[in-house]
């Protein structure tokens, strides 16, 4: 007992470490994201927002996060449609072909994402749609759609499939039965896949930059921040990035364990 109880421990004591290091970064930015002095040192030399207040009033930190939001608002529509229709397909029918179906639909996020954009580029380019803020949400679709794709299938696969059949029996017709039972069943994931989509495209970066051209989203435009300089400034904004995209995907992790279906008791003999 007395091994058991210290393989215990030294688990815990790991996962606490591993946590640590992940983010023990993200917390020092987050902490001297605050800090009055120009340079990230200790002892604090007094508490104070002008960094926040500074990349506020920076014009092009400001048409980074509206590019940012319109994409993520786009991206998290789109995905989630796209990602319904790839989950109720696998769901719904049987066909020659579903296992590489279901391999090309999860394909885009294993493919490292600068390949990933060098590739849409040169799609993007050949086709005359590079540059433009509608290229990034393009792109971004191919990225985060497979990630709506998974918390849809996952919540279909939770679905009685009797219930459908059921809906047709009694008179409703394919299209009837999508919007009064398979809809309401899949909303919860639904809303989950959208703020994971859109928190996935707020928080990448690196397929932006390829594509984008003068119509930078705020990640790229931290990047931008690294190149030219060390500021107060890019702690600011990385904070407010990750507080942005923690808070949809704790959202969407709410919502989609918040509302599992309950087990169906069988009634006594």
């Amino acid at each position: 007992m007395k091994i058991d109880r210290l393989i215990g421990l030294a688990l815990r004591l790991y996962i606490l470490v591993a946590f640590a290091l992940i983010f023990a970064p993200i917390v020092s930015s987050f902490v001297f994201s605050f800090n009055a002095s120009r340079f990230p040192s200790l002892p604090w030399t007094g508490f104070s927002t002008e960094w926040y207040a500074a990349i506020f009033a920076d014009a092009e930190v400001a048409g980074g996060l509206k590019n940012s939001i319109i994409v993520g608002v786009c991206v998290g529509v789109i995905s989630t449609f796209l990602g319904f229709a790839t989950a109720y397909t696998d769901y719904r029918f049987r066909f020659p072909g579903k296992n590489v179906y279901l391999g090309l639909a999860f394909l885009p996020p294993m493919i490292p994402v600068i390949i990933l954009g060098l590739a849409m580029l040169e799609y993007l380019a050949r086709l005359g749609l590079s540059g433009e803020l509608h290229s990034i949400v393009f792109t971004h679709v191919v990225y985060c759609t497979p990630f709506a794709m998974a918390l849809i299938r996952l919540r279909l696969s939770q679905m009685d499939p009797d219930l459908e059949a059921a809906a047709w029996n009694l008179g409703a017709n394919e299209w009837r039965a999508i919007r009064e039972v398979i809809l309401p069943f899949c909303a919860p994931a639904m809303l989950a896949a959208l703020l994971m989509s859109a928190a996935v495209s707020f928080d990448e970066f690196a397929i932006a930059w390829f594509v984008s051209g003068f119509h930078e989203t705020l990640p790229v435009r931290i990047l931008i921040l690294l190149q030219r300089e060390v500021s107060p400034r890019v702690n600011a904004v990385g904070s407010l990035v990750f507080a942005v995209t923690m808070t949809l995907v704790i959202v969407a992790q709410v919502l989609l364990f918040a509302r599992r279906p309950k087990p169906v008791r069988a009634a006594p003999a």
